[in-house]
């Protein structure tokens, strides 16, 4: 299992083996991000059957940030990680 964590705003998510995930404003997301610069539908996240967390950026206005690197493509990610969706900061954890 693996965990993002925000401090401001508070707010965790966690993800089991197989999940596919989206993060944004919309109620279509399955992790609502309620903050300014995130699109409605800014980036997906998927845990593999074998345990890899991956990112990819779905054309949001604001971009996805691995580390403070922009994403382009799928992004592997690693324990302590940190993912940037408009304001919010994310740190990846595996659990």
């Amino acid at each position: 299992m693996w965990m993002l964590r925000s401090s401001e705003p508070s707010l965790s998510f966690r993800l089991l083996p197989g999940d596919v995930r989206t993060i944004g404003r919309a109620t279509g997301a399955q992790f609502i991000v309620d903050a300014p610069l995130v699109s409605r539908l800014h980036c997906r996240l998927t845990l593999s059957a074998d345990g890899e967390l991956s990112v990819e950026d779905l054309d949001s206005t604001n971009g996805t940030f691995v580390n403070d690197r922009r994403v382009n493509g799928l992004t592997l990610l690693q324990p302590s990680d940190t993912v940037t969706v408009g304001r919010v900061v994310f740190e990846i954890a595996r659990i």
